[in-house]
């Protein structure tokens, strides 16, 4: 249970929609820093300023952080898994695909979440038309990655191969705190600063590498990195634990259904972006597949004899 009083069924409703627009900007933000910082530059950056933010609002708030260090443990593996390495996978994919693209792979989280949850962490069930689901989920990323891998497997498909390990790194996340953290008593801010943190602290040890190469720091690439690190790498984690906690890992993962048409949208306007028209039919495939998933459309039953 969190400390202090449960928010509300409309409080935690609108902080699910705040997070996806907000995460689905964050591809946009991603795409214009990374025209004068390198991925490992943008991952950090928005990490030192996500963990700034976090730490000014624990500090107003005084908020309890823990004192166990098994609990530290396991927020200095999320640290790796839901904030280091998938970060770097998206900066990293961004350079060779496009910002909506990277949103629509950001929309198999909750088919990753899913997995990892029935799977490896064992926190949840998964019926027969829930595994068609994920079958499904797994035909829409054919359809979008296929295309391309038959006419040439360059960047662009091993670009699409790392967003897919980015979303597993977020579904094995949000599986664990289901298994791990559920029952630490801290509140989303704290446990946010808890693993947002370490993360930043890991990417500061690493800035003799990290900084090894030049930035060129425009006012648009500042402002960029500026608002994904305080409002996609900081409110919007909070907002996303205190989703979790109330509505579990899988139901909390259905926030990428925002994402890409957010992403996408962005993309088109802002950067002039194409799509291609297996990404958004394989988007819809996927989706679907969600739908399964979370039981929000189920498989027809057989007619008895």
């Amino acid at each position: 249970m969190a400390s202090g009083p449960s928010p509300s069924p409309v409080s935690i409703a609108v902080q699910f929609v705040l997070a996806g627009i907000v995460w689905g900007s964050s591809f946009l933000f991603i795409a214009i820093a990374l025209t004068g910082m390198t991925p490992a530059q943008v991952a950090g950056g928005r990490l030192l300023f996500g963990a700034l933010a976090l730490g000014a609002i624990v500090a107003i708030r005084r908020e309890r952080l823990p004192h166990d260090r098994r609990v530290w443990g396991h927020l200095c593996v999320l640290a790796v898994t839901f904030c280091a390495v998938p970060f770097l996978l998206f900066a990293w994919a961004e350079q060779h695909v496009s910002s909506g693209l990277a949103s629509i792979f950001n929309a198999t989280t909750p088919i990753m979440t899913a997995i990892m949850a029935w799977a490896v962490f064992r926190v949840e069930g998964l019926k027969p038309g829930q595994l068609v689901g994920i079958a499904v989920g797994i035909l829409g990323v054919v359809v979008i990655i296929a295309p391309g891998a038959v006419t040439d497997v360059g960047n662009s498909t091993v670009a699409q191969l790392a967003l897919l390990g980015a979303t597993a790194c977020y579904g094995f996340s949000l599986a664990y705190v289901r298994r791990f953290l559920s029952d630490t008593g801290l509140s989303g801010i704290a446990l946010a600063f808890g693993y947002i943190g370490p993360a930043a602290a890991l990417m500061l040890l690493l800035s003799p590498l990290i900084l090894s190469e030049p930035m060129h720091l425009t006012p648009a690439v500042v402002g960029s990195i500026v608002t994904l690190g305080m409002l996609g790498t900081g409110l919007a984690y909070i907002w996303n634990q205190n989703v979790l906690r109330a509505w579990g890992p899988t139901r909390a993962s259905t926030v990428t259904y925002i994402t890409p048409v957010v992403g996408v949208a962005l993309g088109v306007l802002v950067l002039g972006e194409r799509i291609s028209w297996n990404e958004p039919v394989g988007a819809a495939v996927v989706f679907v597949g969600i739908l399964l998933v979370q039981q929000r459309l189920r498989m027809p039953r057989r007619a008895s004899v």
